[in-house]
């Protein structure tokens, strides 16, 4: 049986990481659930966090009252393990990494306390903590079979090219209204479950959604996520959306109010910052109106050109 070691201490970095095993086949498959020992306690634990994070970590969480009430799982599917829909079979491949928004390099609880503070809107919690330990092990323990430094097939969110045009906010509600609100309802806010913390559809704006620091924030983020997975029933090889109305639908929902969130720290390599980050300063001469819903083609084609500039 192949393990993962729980931690691994780079010098001077103090980073965790995994052990990795042969190629598999792609696409992506997570390992099953029912292989999992009695023994695999912190496992499971890590994907009950992931799964039901409000009943731990929630505004009424059992272990800590530090995050807004969503579930990693309303924007990591299926407990973070559906084909392009943000799941985490790669995880342990590629982390720790060096990533561009910190200018640093990133350990795998580094990451994860990013997605806490900036999804969740949320606090930071101990590298050292049984929940932390917990959920590294679920990485890891999802990764087991992911070479090093490989990012399988399904992984992060599916491809979809830029619109030509700017990304329209009265055609997104029109299609919001038709496609998403009999889930995330008319006004954003989602379902609560009657008896419990947590949500059954997710709120896409006000003060329990995610905030605008979240990756999903980004608009071509948001759109490759819902194309690939919204309404239910989606399947990456069965969208039920097209491209332009994917891209319309983010258009409206990112266009409402959440809660603010301000990483000063960010982007420390400014014309490295991503075309669709929506909020400056830029190292290019484009609105953040446009760096926000586009059109992209002529901020892509500008840093294309920069080099020979």
């Amino acid at each position: 049986m192949k393990r993962f070691l729980p931690m691994v201490v780079f010098a001077g970095l103090g980073l965790t990481a995994c052990t990795s095993a042969e190629k598999r086949e792609s696409p992506w498959v997570a390992p099953d659930t029912a292989s999992l020992s009695f023994s695999d306690t912190l496992v499971r634990y890590g994907r009950n966090l992931i799964a039901h994070t409000a009943r731990y970590l929630g505004p009424d969480g059992q272990v800590m009252q530090i995050t807004n009430g969503m579930n990693c799982q309303n924007c990591h599917l299926q407990a973070g393990t559906q084909p392009f829909g943000n799941n985490f079979s790669a995880v342990s491949a590629t982390y720790p990494r060096f990533r561009e928004r910190s200018g640093s390099w990133e350990s795998i609880e580094k990451r994860v306390n990013d997605c806490l503070q900036r999804s969740l809107g949320g606090s930071p919690i101990d590298s050292l903590s049984t929940e932390m330990r917990a959920l590294v092990a679920y990485f890891c323990w999802l990764g087991k079979n992911v070479p090093t430094k490989t990012r399988p097939v399904g992984s992060g969110l599916h491809p979809l090219a830029y619109l030509k045009r700017a990304a329209d906010t009265v055609k997104g509600q029109k299609q919001y209204v038709v496609k998403c609100s009999s889930c995330h309802q008319m006004n954003g806010q989602g379902v609560r479950h009657p008896a419990k913390a947590e949500f059954i559809y997710p709120p896409l704006w006000g003060d329990s959604s995610f905030t605008t620091a979240a990756g999903l924030y980004r608009i071509s983020n948001f759109a490759r996520y819902i194309y690939a997975n919204m309404p239910q029933g989606t399947t990456y090889q069965k969208p039920q959306l097209s491209a332009e109305e994917a891209w319309d639908i983010a258009a409206y929902v990112l266009s409402k109010p959440r809660r603010n969130r301000n990483f000063p720290g960010d982007w420390p390599a400014i014309s490295t910052k991503p075309i669709d980050h929506p909020f400056g300063p830029y190292a290019d001469p484009f609105s953040e109106n446009q760096h926000k819903f586009g059109p992209f083609p002529p901020i892509e084609a500008f840093y294309r050109e920069l080099p020979a500039k």
